[in-house]
């Protein structure tokens, strides 16, 4: 029987519980043996948050999973150079781990931009495509995707971000870990 593995890409700037939650819910939901944290190297449609480096990402996604045995890291998008296309990612997944079948979880505001996404009809082929409800974004498409109905979470690193440089609080929006390892680091203005 094929290994089930959740793919949840993202630049994870910071990790905050809306990611946490839609890990459990799809990896309950889907009975899947694992998700895998995927941080991105350099997304196509983000820029990377200036004095923030890829092991301080790391660090803080580590400290936000641990304690979930199911919550694993995948760092193959940060071990190649350049911009990282889900396309190219999932095929090297793929010869890497023949027998594992792969499920990526995009939120609904990525299921509306699949029809941009590189080489999207091949990549639907090798790789079931996971939805789940974001704010004010559709889950319609043409494409095949699986839709998981999370708890609606209007939770964005972005807005953690914001908060930090308010010198608001981010207590119950990202675990105490990484708000510790924030702090300790000095990261976002803090």
């Amino acid at each position: 029987m094929k290994k089930r593995v959740g793919i949840l890409g993202g630049t994870f700037d910071p990790p905050h519980i809306g990611h946490l939650i839609i890990a459990n819910e799809v990896l309950q939901e889907l009975e899947l043996d694992e998700v895998r944290f995927m941080p991105n190297q350099e997304p196509p449609h983000k820029e990377k948050t200036a004095g923030v480096t890829d092991l301080d990402r790391l660090n803080m996604l580590e400290l936000a999973t641990s304690g979930q045995p199911a919550f694993k890291i995948e760092t193959i998008e940060m071990e190649r150079p350049g911009r990282s296309y889900t396309y190219d990612t999932i095929v090297l997944l793929k010869e890497r781990e023949p027998d594992t079948q792969f499920y990526f979880i995009i939120g609904a505001d990525m299921i509306e931009y699949l029809p941009k996404w590189r080489n999207i009809d091949a990549l639907v082929r090798l790789v079931r495509f996971v939805g789940v409800n974001r704010p004010e974004h559709s889950h319609q498409t043409a494409y095949p995707v699986q839709f998981v109905e999370i708890p609606e979470i209007h939770i964005s690193s972005s807005l953690i971000r914001a908060h930090l440089q308010k010198k608001r609080s981010v207590k119950y929006l990202i675990p105490d870990a990484v708000w510790e390892y924030i702090k300790e680091h000095h990261l976002y203005g803090t």
